[in-house]
């Protein structure tokens, strides 16, 4: 356990992981939002969301390959979101998560000769315990949630955890710098405002 937003911390204890234990795979599965409006986005939230997500990527990556290069296989997935494509009061959040695509991309090309791949699942409304508490089971807001989802429900985490998976399985290996969305649709989904609603 580590507070990936401290630095110092989090380098040390990739260091002891990577001393004790050889990496197959690594899945980057980090994120904050602080949803704000643009004209009321601070800098120090922007910096604290903007780090969270890239910086410890980053961080995790550099510490993990090189037991995946020797090994000449390895599989890192990182974790977006449909919010990379735009979303309402979340500028730090969706440049982060683009980033998290970004980063993928980048890296897939990097190290495609070192048998790694670099994919990207990107997650619409699941059923986590932050989706309850933004939309409260049998609420209006959920009823509404719901409504802009072209499969008219939220996913379930095992759904994401699946993708996940077949990422990091052989049969994934010929798949490099994608990403997948998860999201019922959305991502494909024409505005409501282009369908006359």
């Amino acid at each position: 356990t580590v507070d990936l937003s401290d630095r110092h911390a989090t380098t040390e204890t990739l260091a002891n992981l990577t001393k004790q234990y050889s990496f197959d795979g690594v899945v980057n599965n980090v994120g904050i939002v602080h949803p704000q409006p643009l004209e009321e986005v601070t800098l120090d939230n922007f910096e604290a969301v903007i780090d969270l997500n890239l910086r410890v990527a980053i961080q995790t990556v550099q510490a993990v390959v090189p037991s995946m290069k020797a090994k000449k296989w390895g599989r890192i997935v990182n974790i977006a979101s449909i919010a990379a494509l735009g979303a309402q009061d979340r500028t730090s959040y969706t440049i982060a998560k683009a980033g998290m695509i970004s980063l993928a991309r980048t890296w897939a090309l990097e190290l495609v000769s070192s048998g790694i791949t670099v994919n990207v699942v990107a997650p619409g409304g699941i059923e986590t315990e932050m989706a309850k508490r933004i939309c409260p089971p049998g609420s209006e807001v959920e009823q509404r949630c719901i409504r802009g989802i072209p499969m008219k429900r939220f996913g379930k985490p095992l759904e994401v955890a699946a993708t996940i998976g077949f990422f990091f399985s052989e049969e994934a290996g010929y798949i490099t710098g994608q990403t997948l969305f998860v999201d019922g649709g959305c991502s494909i989904d024409v505005h409501p405002y282009y369908k006359g609603r």
